[in-house]
């Protein structure tokens, strides 16, 4: 059956690959524009652009995105928001998920150097170059700095693909650390369906279907300190952890 499906999968991954493009070309002078107004103002037009590109192509490829609120969600806040990373549809997923503030993702460095695409990536995301340790210290700075200018942050504390086949791969310390120093509150958001929509095993695992984000309740870093940050971690992870397991994540195997 597998084999049976490839053509259609193949056919819809060219079809995916040349909306992309399409939309690339058309999109790139608006956001070579908004450029010039720097990496604020200019970065948080180019965020809604990137929106934009995200609310056409998606349903237009049969991907169809919601947010679902276990609590209620207040915009007007600045958080630092935590998700499961398990598929190569995170990033547009991110766009979907947060949609009415402005915000910056974590993201590789070596993305940038794409053509074109490169110009759209590092308006909307805090480059992270892991090569060295005074690069990496380099980024949090960075990201220090966006929170500052009182705009939230979205990180990925699994730092790669869960390839576990459990909830989540251990976290790293970072997101923790960051909302400690800062006294930005945690917002755990996650991804459930990503895997099933483009996993990590095949460019030609595309595929059509419903995408949900689950939007947690957020978790208060008033008063804790740098000694608090493994707390902190472990607090997270277990809290995203149990809802993963009660929606039934489907890259789950016992």
């Amino acid at each position: 059956m597998r084999y049976l499906l490839f053509p259609l999968r193949l056919l819809y991954t060219i079809y995916m690959a040349a909306m992309f493009l399409a939309l690339l070309l058309i999109l790139f002078p608006i956001v070579l524009i908004a450029s010039i107004f720097g990496k604020i103002t200019g970065g948080n037009f180019i965020l809604k652009i990137c929106r934009l590109w995200t609310d056409i192509q998606l349903p237009l490829c049969g991907i169809f995105h919601r947010n679902i609120y276990e609590v209620s969600h207040d915009t007007s806040k600045q958080y630092i928001f935590v998700v499961n990373h398990i598929s190569y549809m995170d990033i547009p997923i991110m766009l979907q998920a947060v949609h009415n503030q402005n915000f910056r993702i974590l993201g590789k460095y070596e993305i940038s150097k794409v053509p074109l695409f490169g110009l759209f990536y590092k308006y909307v995301v805090v480059l992270v170059d892991r090569g060295s340790t005074s690069k990496r210290a380099t980024s949090v700075k960075h990201l220090k700095s966006v929170i500052n200018k009182n705009i939230s942050v979205m990180l990925c504390p699994e730092g790669t693909f869960n390839e576990t086949h459990k909830p989540l791969k251990e976290f790293y310390d970072g997101a923790f650390k960051i909302a400690i120093e800062t006294q930005t509150p945690i917002k755990p958001i996650l991804f459930l369906d990503t895997y099933d929509i483009f996993n990590y095993n095949s460019m030609f695992s595309l595929t059509p279907g419903r995408s949900r984000a689950i939007y947690l309740d957020e978790v208060s870093v008033e008063g804790l300190t740098i000694s608090d940050t493994k707390m902190l971690r472990d607090k997270v992870y277990k809290i995203m952890e149990e809802r993963l397991i009660y929606y039934k994540a489907s890259w789950i195997f016992n």
